[in-house]
């Protein structure tokens, strides 16, 4: 990703490292309103996406936990009550998604369907009463699938990617540069290992058995295992639960195996029911994660990985990434969902892209992954102007940790939110802004965040627009020095009372002296 950005860059030096926005383009329109049904062994669920943007915009969104692969180690067949709850959810989302001019509509269907004997009845079932036509999927696609849905968040991303279903579980490698390697299925689903008889060391002893089978498949060593899947999100929700963690987003939770062990061992001491009062985790899904846990903790001991983090995109994020072309792949999905952020609700569209480039000679020597962020903040500055003026700090914070956005870590999300709180309040005084957040970040980084913020809020308001046209901010490290250069007459009325007040407030947040030149008319 990186590398095609900074092509872009050089053959294009105007439209910044990030390419022109592709949000409003034919490729992108095309995929607005995509429609996924992903009919698993444990839930089906209807997830219909606004595709404008890079980063996935979750239109709508339902699960019905049917526990379709229930009881599927003794009978062979599909779980009764499940099949009948499972089409009654069936025939709700088709009207649902014809109400909604969903197009294109995927259906698919995972391991209870693909194996049941019965399966292609309830195909059948389904297209006469609901006019889905299901694909099913078998296990290496769904790992694809799967690995596709991480690097619709983690474009060129490394690694291994494990997905545990209710009925299967997959592998898959991440190459980088988007490429899909080895791709592995196996029957560790919590669902098919309470089928297992021997009692627990009958499953122990499976679960070794086929995590060394699927180890043997994969010749390289990584160190990065990306979790998708409910149960493990389960596990990872106690992992925070347990740690006192503040901050409650799933998406790209990091674990080390160390952490995991030890919430394992804190699941198998803790009574079931507190833990799901506790996390807020349904009975249906609580039940899955003791067998879970002992798979996850045979898979950690077995690949060794140095961190463990957990994806929230899947198989259905898998079939939106599969409908884009490349130039949408590459892109960095923060930026283009800043982009597309800005474009339907700030009040200037257009002006992040000017304010960007006031602010960006306070970060001389910013790597690419701080300019991303200075950026995306710059584009989303003005996006929660409507909110009321008393918490509007607030909301930007919790726009900015809380939103679903791919491409960015947790430290990274808070560092986002605390520009945005700072772009509207010089201090977090009076908010419900969490402290313990700031353990995310270092102190260094808390600091550089809070500059960027007061500097957007000086940009922001010394001119509404094209601030580069009328003033030039230096930064002079050596002396301690921030310059301000007002460059036109115009430049020099709108250096009034209230901006001169935030240029102060910027220059003393970076502990400077604040210089302005150019203030007196000749």
């Amino acid at each position: 990703m990186m590398g095609d950005a900074q092509a872009i860059e050089e053959l294009h030096p105007d439209w910044g490292p990030f390419g022109v926005p592709l949000f409003d383009g034919p490729q992108a329109r095309a995929l607005s309103r995509v429609g996924v049904i992903d009919i698993g062994s444990n839930s089906v669920r209807l997830v219909v996406f606004d595709g404008a943007a890079r980063s996935p915009a979750y239109f709508y969104n339902e699960k019905i936990l049917c526990g379709l692969g229930a009881g599927f180690a003794e009978t062979g067949r599909l779980n009764v009550a499940g099949r009948a709850r499972a089409l009654s959810a069936l025939k709700r989302f088709a009207a649902l998604t014809k109400g909604m001019g969903v197009k294109p509509l995927l259906t698919v269907a995972t391991a209870a369907v693909r194996d049941a004997e019965d399966g292609r009845e309830f195909r059948d079932e389904v297209l006469a009463r609901t006019g889905l036509t299901i694909r099913v999927v078998d296990g290496q696609e769904e790992a694809r699938l799967s690995a596709q849905g991480v690097l619709l968040g983690w474009p060129g991303a490394q690694g291994l990617i494990c997905d545990i279903g209710g009925s299967s579980m997959e592998l898959a490698e991440l190459l980088g540069g988007g490429a899909v390697g080895m791709r592995r299925t196996s029957d560790l689903g919590p669902l098919k290992l309470m089928g297992i008889k021997g009692g627990k060391r009958a499953v122990s002893a499976h679960i070794k058995d086929r995590i060394a089978d699927l180890k043997s498949s994969f010749v390289n060593r990584h160190d990065r295992l990306f979790l998708v899947g409910g149960s493990w999100r389960a596990i990872a929700r106690i992992d925070m639960e347990r740690r006192g963690y503040p901050l409650k987003v799933l998406h790209e939770y990091r674990m080390t195996p160390q952490a995991i062990m030890e919430t394992i061992r804190f699941i198998g001491s803790t009574d079931i029911d507190a833990l799901r009062a506790r996390t807020g985790t349904s009975a249906e899904r609580m039940r899955l994660v003791p067998l879970a846990s002992q798979v996850l903790k045979e898979l950690v001991s077995s690949l060794k990985p140095r961190e463990v983090a957990i994806s929230s995109y899947g198989i259905r994020e898998g079939l939106l990434y599969e409908q884009m072309g490349d130039e949408l792949r590459h892109r960095d999905p923060l930026i283009e969902a800043a982009r597309h952020a800005e474009a339907m609700n700030a009040r200037m569209p257009g002006f992040g892209r000017t304010l960007y480039k006031f602010v960006e000679p306070l970060f001389p020597r910013a790597t690419y992954e701080k300019q991303r962020l200075i950026r995306a903040a710059c584009l989303l500055h003005d996006v929660s102007w409507r909110a009321h003026p008393d918490y509007r700090a607030e909301v930007c914070f919790d726009n900015a940790t809380r939103a679903n956005l791919g491409g960015l870590d947790h430290a990274e999300r808070v560092y986002l939110g605390l520009a945005l709180l700072h772009r509207y309040k010089s201090n977090r005084a009076g908010t419900n802004f969490n402290p313990e957040l700031l353990s995310l970040l270092p102190e260094a980084r808390v600091r550089e965040a809070e500059i960027l913020g007061r500097a957007m809020r000086f940009g922001a308001m010394f001119t509404v627009e094209k601030p580069t046209d009328h003033g030039e901010l230096f930064w002079l490290p050596k002396k301690k020095q921030l310059r301000l250069t007002l460059k036109t007459d115009a430049g020099r009325d709108l250096f009034g009372e209230v901006a001169e007040a935030r240029f102060a407030a910027l220059a003393g947040a970076m502990g400077a002296e604040g210089v302005v030149q150019g203030a007196a008319k000749p």
